[in-house]
């Protein structure tokens, strides 16, 4: 008879240093980025000993906090028997180096805890390599202080093991060896990314991608439209590998749906590098849905958030500059909300429940509306006996009209610009360009 062990849960601390007057301070609340920091946190298994916001008048090259609250806290931690404390703001190689030494027990950033996340959630073959040349990044500029918190007994990438197996040998050398390979290897699935998406295009499907902070309720709204089952959990960061699925829309166009990963207030700059390969999904679609959380109350800020990443990645060039002009918002969980609450002020929104499927419908309408204007609506005459060339109106455009005469037939079609351009390359036709 064998008796299984299981590892003691990881006891934790949760803090959060808020400077009175910033800029963060006056797009989210203190207890919002709390709570945000705790169910971070708690996605991963760890269970919350503590927690606090402490107040900063000035920031410590040393420690960050002051010495009476790193006392203060010191004291805490002890008190509730926690291992790791889980700084929610940028910490330097120093800072964390002094913090452990005086709170005696590992300390992470808000950047490595959402490394570790990433570390545990990634399963494709990409994914797996995204993360770890995120998690390389982020320790190269860290060699200065102790390697013990690069050693670990369980899997991911994480921050939070204790001695054990190690990861990463502290050399440098090593490590940009690795990151190296590491590029080259994510440049080998970009290509083949680059030729799927070549694939895709000779099949008339536009693609429609889901963009939103996380937890917004992508994957439940990507479930409720596609019929598939993506995983779909209340949990941050449940869903990090794109996933895509064909969706018909009321006029019969087919496209496709993109599931991306969510995004975060003060998303690491590691992360966003690494995971180049995933949002080329989001440059390439012709719909971006921006999906957010009606029902949450920091919904404004979240917003901020994914616009602001978006934003920069149009500066570095990731994604084309004009990126709004072919988005639109999606407000979710209408369903959390009060009847008296759901006339939203925003008209060019448009308010659904994934859950529900309340305005489902209307959400397909105008997916299929906003495609239709990018279309063109050209007439064409086509030989009677040309079956062929017929087919392939019907299956890549929308025959809006069709008039047959006893040697030609008569059609208006709305074609994609790339599908017009091919047509009349391919068949030798060319049309009339007619009014949408």
């Amino acid at each position: 008879m064998s008796i299984e062990t299981q590892a003691a849960p990881i006891r934790a601390a949760i803090l959060l240093p808020w400077e009175h007057g910033s800029r963060r301070d006056r797009l989210r609340e203190a207890e919002a980025r709390l709570a945000e920091a705790i169910g971070l946190a708690a996605s991963i298994g760890l269970v919350i000993a503590y927690q606090d916001t402490l107040q900063i008048r000035a920031l410590r090259p040393s420690t960050l906090f002051g010495e009476g609250q790193v006392a203060r806290i010191g004291a805490a931690i002890a008190e509730a028997e926690v291992t790791v404390a889980v700084v929610d703001s940028a910490l330097s190689p120093v800072q964390q180096r002094n913090l452990e030494r005086a709170w005696n027990c590992k300390v992470i950033d808000r950047t490595g805890l959402i490394l570790d996340i990433f570390g545990e959630r990634a399963r494709t073959a990409e994914g797996v390599l995204q993360v770890e040349l995120a998690h390389l990044a982020y320790q190269r500029s860290r060699l200065v202080r102790s390697w013990t918190h690069l050693e670990r007994q369980r899997g991911g990438f994480g921050f939070l093991g204790g001695p054990g197996e190690t990861q990463i040998e502290a050399d440098r050398r090593l490590i940009t060896d690795r990151i190296s390979r590491l590029k080259r290897e994510l440049e080998d699935v970009r290509r083949t990314r680059a030729l799927h998406r070549t694939a895709r295009s000779k099949v008339p499907y536009p693609v429609v991608a889901l963009v939103g902070y996380t937890n917004a309720g992508k994957s439940t709204l990507f479930n409720a439209l596609t019929g598939a089952a993506v995983q779909a959990e209340d949990q941050l960061f449940a869903t990090l590998d794109p996933t895509m699925r064909l969706i018909v829309l009321p006029s019969g166009r087919h496209a496709i749906l993109s599931d991306t990963v969510g995004f975060i207030s003060d998303l690491p700059t590691e992360l966003v590098a690494a995971f180049r390969a995933t949002l080329e999904e989001v440059a390439a679609a012709d719909i971006l849905l921006h999906v957010r959380d009606a029902a949450h109350p920091d919904s404004s800020a979240q917003r901020a958030d994914v616009v602001s990443v978006l934003d920069g990645m149009a500066e570095s060039g990731m994604i084309d500059a004009g990126w709004t002009s072919r988005s639109f918002e999606v407000l979710n969980k209408i369903d959390l909300l009060a009847p008296e609450l759901r006339d939203l002020p925003d008209t060019s929104a448009i308010a659904v429940s994934a859950l529900s499927g309340e305005n489902l419908q209307a959400l397909r309408g105008a997916i299929d509306a906003r495609l239709a204007g990018a279309m063109h609506l050209i007439h064409y005459a086509l030989p009677v006996a040309d079956g062929a060339t017929l087919a392939w109106l019907y299956r890549h455009g929308e025959v809006l009209a069709r008039e047959d005469f006893e040697a030609e037939i008569k059609v208006a079609v709305r074609l994609r610009p790339e599908d017009r351009a091919r047509f009349e390359r391919d068949f030798s036709l060319s049309g009339e360009a007619g009014v949408t």
